[in-house]
């Protein structure tokens, strides 16, 4: 992963500094949002947008945003993501303001899953690649993420949950790119579907 962040910020003319980037997806409290899940998103962003006519530097741009994304992870939505943007507008420093804005506006799209950036669609749509996975491995992330909310008791758990795969599948388009769609939108629709029913 560091790796993949200083060839980003060197493509962007920029010297590496990628900070507490592995120490903080290291974090034992993560056991979902962790090392495994950024990388994966780097991988999936990258072959996503293999697809679109981006530059080098808008794929570094995409590639900064995915390792940053979840950087600061507590279990606070909207919070975690704006600190984790601010992180990765420190760390960019010196870099041209146009590239660290956008950087900054990609992991901000992350709160709302929303944006009329077409870099953000391919990091969003990989952002949810894992809905679209094989049943265990749909399997393993739930659990994953019910561990990360272990704070909360079961019942309080169910109606939350509940609610967010609802909004999901109430989505006309569950992906923005054309590409995610055919590789996930299918096998997404029926890991969600099948959890929501497991929860009532």
């Amino acid at each position: 992963m560091r790796r993949i962040w200083d060839d980003a910020v060197r493509a962007l003319g920029g010297t590496p500094d990628a900070g507490d980037l592995a120490e903080r997806y290291a974090e034992p409290h993560r056991a979902y949002h962790n090392t495994f899940h950024v990388v994966t998103v780097v991988r999936d962003s990258s072959a996503l947008a293999d697809a679109f006519a981006f530059s080098v530097e808008e794929r570094a741009v995409l590639a900064l945003a995915a390792c940053a994304h979840d950087v600061i992870y507590d279990g606070k939505p909207g919070d975690d993501e704006r600190a984790s943007a601010q992180w990765a507008r420190d760390r960019l420093a010196g870099l041209d303001e146009q590239h660290i804005a956008r950087v900054e506006s990609l992991v901000l799209a992350t709160i709302t899953h929303s944006s009329d950036d077409p870099l953000a669609h391919v990091l969003l749509d990989a952002d949810l690649a894992i809905l679209g996975s094989e049943p265990e491995h749909y399997e393993r992330y739930r659990q994953a993420v019910r561990r990360e909310y272990a704070r909360y008791d079961d019942p309080a758990w169910r109606t939350g949950r509940a609610a967010v795969l609802r909004s999901l599948l109430e989505r006309d388009d569950l992906y923005v790119t054309e590409p995610a769609r055919q590789l996930w939108d299918a096998a997404a629709r029926s890991n969600l579907a099948r959890e929501l029913q497991s929860l009532a």
